[in-house]
C-alpha cells in the first residue's frame, strides 16, 4: 500500500471511530428513556438495595441461607401472597422487610419478570469460575 491509501483508510477509520462514539454518548439524551424505568427494572434496585442476593440466589446464583427465588411466583403453595407475607413478617431465619407498597410492588414485578424467563432449580446448574453457571 502506499502512503496515500493508508493516510485516507486512517481518515475513514477515525471518522468512523469519532461519529461512532458520539452516537454512543448523545443517544440516551436524544432517545425517550422512559421505558429504562420500569417496574420491573425498579425492583432489581430494591432487590440490591435490600442485599436479597446475600442469601438468595436467582438462577442458582447468590447466598445460601436462603431459597433459590428463581420461581418462587409460580411454584405450587406460593406466589404473589407469599413472598408478600415473608417480606411483611419474616421468619426464623429471614427478617421483616419494612418497604413501602411502591417498594413491594416493584420487588414482586421483578420476581414476576425473572419468574416468567424459565424454570431454574439450582442442582440443574453447575458453577463455573467468575461467577457463571453452566446447565449439568
Amino acid at each position: 500500500m502506499n502512503q496515500k491509501t493508508v493516510i485516507i483508510i486512517f481518515i475513514v477509520l477515525s471518522f468512523a471511530f469519532v461519529s461512532n462514539s458520539i452516537n454512543i454518548y448523545l443517544k440516551p439524551f436524544i432517545e425517550n428513556n422512559s421505558n429504562l424505568h420500569t417496574k420491573e427494572s425498579e425492583g432489581r434496585l430494591v432487590w440490591q438495595r435490600n442485599n436479597c442476593q446475600t442469601c438468595h440466589q436467582l438462577y442458582g446464583l447468590g447466598g445460601y441461607l436462603g431459597p433459590d427465588l428463581t420461581n418462587v411466583i409460580s411454584s405450587p403453595g406460593k406466589g404473589v401472597n407469599y413472598v408478600i407475607g415473608l417480606l411483611r413478617t419474616g421468619n426464623a431465619t429471614m427478617p421483616a422487610y419494612h418497604l413501602r407498597e411502591e417498594e413491594e410492588a416493584q420487588l414482586i414485578a421483578f420476581l414476576i419478570s425473572v419468574d416468567r424467563t424459565g424454570k431454574s432449580s439450582p442442582l440443574e446448574f453447575e458453577p463455573l469460575p467468575f461467577g457463571q453457571i453452566k446447565q449439568k
